[in-house]
């Protein structure tokens, strides 16, 4: 099994997943290789007590992007997020924790 931290990259931090969140529903930016059943793995072992209802994911394709100096193209890398549903039991996610 891949570890977990290896799976979830980073949380998404927009207006639309902030909106989210208090409806129990996170966004995640999560390896490109990573399957469905391994990021609900991963989210399940790296917050232990939260149930995961569901798991929605989508690719996205890099930006291109013109280079200054030359007249080349490069492009940005390509991301896959995860949004992520959580059963409806009360349990949340601490994403920006305060130590």
């Amino acid at each position: 099994m891949k570890d977990p931290r290896d799976v979830i990259l980073r949380p998404v931090v927009s207006e639309k997943s902030y909106g989210l969140l208090d409806t129990g529903v996170y966004t995640f930016e999560v390896a490109t290789q990573a399957s469905k059943p391994e990021i609900r793995d991963a989210v399940q072992a790296i917050w232990p007590g939260v149930k995961v209802k569901n798991v929605n994911t989508l690719n996205r394709k890099g930006k291109r992007k013109r280079n200054r100096k030359s007249p080349t193209m490069g492009s940005r890398p390509d991301i896959k997020r995860a949004i992520i549903t959580l059963d409806p039991s009360g349990a949340q996610i601490d994403l920006f924790e305060v130590k």
